[in-house]
């Protein structure tokens, strides 16, 4: 079972990062310095942005949630 919530922690984890990356630089940040600044066509519409921002919500409480119950599981 610890193995089953490892696994599953080290696939979110990296599902986590692809949709961080995912997002559209705000400006004024690290995003400036790697060529997020430039404005972009592809992403542009808000209603995908914000279904992306919920998407990544729900990914990140589901990796805090294999976090919890892993350190549960080692503990015992």
């Amino acid at each position: 079972m610890e193995t089953g919530f490892s696994i599953a922690l080290v696939i979110f984890s990296f599902l986590l990062g692809l949709l961080v990356l995912m997002h559209k630089g705000k400006g004024g940040g690290l995003s400036d310095m790697f060529g997020g600044g430039m404005q972009s066509s592809v992403g542009g519409s808000s209603v995908a942005e914000r279904n992306l921002d919920r998407i990544t919500i729900v990914v990140a409480l589901i990796w805090f949630a294999h976090i919890v119950v892993l350190g549960l599981l080692m503990r015992s």
